[in-house]
């Protein structure tokens, strides 16, 4: 495989490449196959799910050569598709707000904006991290973005909206980006593996996507550590999912099961033994700790009825799910949410124990108390 990671290799390099956020593709390529876009973006969301890539698409393409008349993708072939690509563009500014934060990097680019492209139609400037700018940075950036030159374009991307000041978002057309969803990061996960010619199970792909976060990026890292400890397997050897489990750090949803089950029997002292052997394993208490309020919240999303359908149960087995159904009969919607709120308590106490695991048996000793 190249040295280069999954993200960067497999980078889109056309909006029908480009997973999810279909009202942004959208909007986008209307706008640019009508010849109105706008002179400033404003790109919202969570960390890895496509706002520096749009922006890219977006630069590449009002500034394609052989794009013809109604058209938005690039044809990835002209000169300027061609530098942009290998991100040598003159005429595309790539600005990190988080290490050019100051009034003075803004100041310099109000005054290189007045200076034509080099050869492309557009000189586009993409902010990362925006909401980073010092106040006096985004003033200035402001005054740029009330009267900017014709040629210019400006995207900014930021995933935290609520530290933008109004002004600047008033001047610009805002998208907000989603989150992922598991089959999104699945299906996406599959083409990669297909161009690496890597065997991997769903279920392993699955889990990949599950511990992504909703971001694709992050699953595209995950899957990178995958194939590149897979690439020392010898043979034809499928990637299956309790290699990944292992790899990943990632506790088994049947250990948590049996936790609950010793729970959900009020058998306190089998339970706190049962913690921590499994800690002596070398789980960490924390990430234990997580696994079972996830857990716990799967068992409440089945208790007050949801569809089994549901995303937050997705990544659960067939089994998995019939197991854990047969555990919340011993609940009441109430007792699960109290149960799930001194989890969350003990989850969060844990690193400033003496005692790590203590803050769990504690919760697990309450839980037993509040049924007896």
């Amino acid at each position: 495989m190249s040295n280069l990671v999954l993200y960067r290799k497999y980078r889109p390099q056309r909006f029908s490449e480009i997973v999810g956020q279909e009202h942004v593709k959208q909007t986008l390529t209307n706008a640019i196959s009508w010849g109105m876009v706008s002179h400033a973006y404003l790109f919202s969301g969570p960390r890895g799910s496509g706002k520096t890539t749009m922006a890219r698409l977006l630069a590449k393409a009002v500034n394609c050569q052989g794009r013809g008349e109604g058209h938005f993708e690039p044809c990835n072939q002209c000169s300027s598709c061609q530098e942009i690509m290998a991100g040598r563009a003159m005429d595309l500014i790539e600005i990190d707000a988080a290490s050019h934060r100051g009034i003075d990097e803004m100041r310099e680019l109000r005054d290189g904006i007045r200076f034509s492209p080099t050869k492309s139609k557009y000189k586009v400037f993409i902010i990362d991290e925006s909401h980073q700018l010092s106040k006096d940075a985004a003033n200035a950036l402001l005054k740029t973005l009330e009267e900017p030159p014709a040629h210019a374009i400006f995207v900014l991307a930021t995933t935290e909206i609520h530290k933008m000041i109004p002004t600047i978002i008033s001047r610009c057309q805002r998208f907000d980006f989603r989150k992922l969803t598991l089959p999104e990061i699945v299906k996406r996960l599959d083409f990669l593996c297909q161009a690496e010619k890597a065997k991997i199970e769903k279920e392993a792909l699955e889990i990949i996507a599950l511990n992504s976060g909703g971001s694709l990026r992050d699953g595209e890292s995950l899957l990178n550590q995958v194939l590149t400890i897979a690439e020392n397997f010898e043979g034809d050897r499928v990637i299956k999912a309790p290699g990944i489990k292992e790899l990943l750090g990632i506790i088994d949803t049947k250990i948590v099961g049996q936790l609950v089950d010793f729970i959900s029997e009020r058998k306190g002292a089998e339970a706190i033994d049962f913690l921590n052997k499994i800690l002596e394993k070398g789980y960490g208490p924390q990430q234990f700790s997580q696994a079972l309020v996830k857990y716990l919240r799967q068992g409440l999303i089945l208790k007050i009825g949801l569809d089994s359908a549901n995303p937050v149960l997705s990544g659960l087995t067939k089994e998995e799910e019939e197991k854990l159904g047969h555990q919340i009969k011993f609940f009441e919607e109430s007792e699960l949410r109290d149960i799930l709120k001194l989890f969350l308590e003990a989850n969060n106490k844990i690193k400033y124990s003496p005692i790590p695991q203590l803050a769990l048996e504690l919760a697990i000793m309450e839980t037993i108390g509040a049924g007896e």
